[in-house]
């Protein structure tokens, strides 16, 4: 079982499969990089397919704190710690957010972030809505379960759902770790911590959503990150890679032969 120790102490666990040119793919909150299993199936014939477990998700251990630049060191460590040159950077929900901020920072040959938008107004005021009831834990698993069945939508088989939920790992501790700038902090010094980070990304970046980012999205992405494109899935959910695995695979072989 290979694993690697971050910064802090933490074990972060992860699993590597086929050669080629490196791929890492980074799942969304309270999930687990067996997420990924389709999409590494179609990956590893052709590319060095590297999958985390994010701390405090599936088979990782749990951290002292949460923040996205914590997330995102536990990455740049396993890519260190597998000796990927530039690798290509696909992250999905929370894992968009993490790869884009490791881009930042780190040398990336390009960046997919799938259905995590990345101006968090909206986000950020629908979760203080719900504040108290993420913080009691009677209530926690109710709102959690209700917001991902939300998210998922009517496109994803039920079967694939099921194997999503057989996945999940929901820690009020960590989920309210992650979240809490979002939670605590005003929405200018949020939008501000998101703009510096993805500022600083030179490198190709294609944003899948398969929920529409809104009105506006694009200008906002692009005057941050000038080598950004956005497209929009219209009616596949939160998780179009696993809507349509075939169709995400053979988009990310067209975006990877022009990076």
């Amino acid at each position: 079982m290979p694993t690697v120790t971050s910064q802090d102490g933490t074990t972060i666990y992860y699993e590597a499969a086929g050669s080629g040119d490196p791929v890492v793919l980074v799942h969304g909150i309270t999930e687990s990089g067996r997420n990924w299993d389709p999409i590494t199936e179609r990956l590893s014939g052709s590319h060095r397919v590297v999958v985390p477990d994010l701390r405090g998700h599936g088979r990782s251990g749990e951290g002292p704190t949460y923040a996205l630049a914590d997330l995102a060191g536990d990455v740049g460590a396993v890519i260190v710690a597998e000796g990927l040159d530039r690798p290509r950077l696909v992250g999905h929900s929370l894992g968009g957010a993490v790869v884009s901020a490791l881009a930042g920072s780190f040398p990336a040959r390009s960046v997919v972030n799938v259905d995590q938008p990345l101006k968090l107004d909206e986000f950020q005021a629908q979760l203080q809505a719900v504040a108290p009831a993420l913080r009691d834990p009677d209530s926690f698993p109710m709102v959690i379960a209700g917001l991902f069945d939300q998210l998922a939508g009517d496109a994803l088989a039920d079967e694939e759902r099921e194997r999503i939920e057989g996945n999940r790992r929901a820690s009020q501790e960590v989920v309210l770790g992650i979240w809490m700038p979002i939670l605590e902090s005003p929405a200018e010094e949020v939008a501000a911590m998101v703009e510096a980070a993805v500022s600083a990304i030179a490198c190709p970046y294609l944003a899948i959503h398969g929920i529409d980012p809104g009105s506006g999205y694009v200008d906002w992405l692009t005057g941050l990150v000038p080598t950004a494109a956005v497209e929009v899935w219209d009616g596949l959910g939160h998780y179009p890679h696993l809507v349509d695995p075939d169709r995400f695979v053979a988009r990310l072989a067209e975006f990877w032969s022009t990076d």
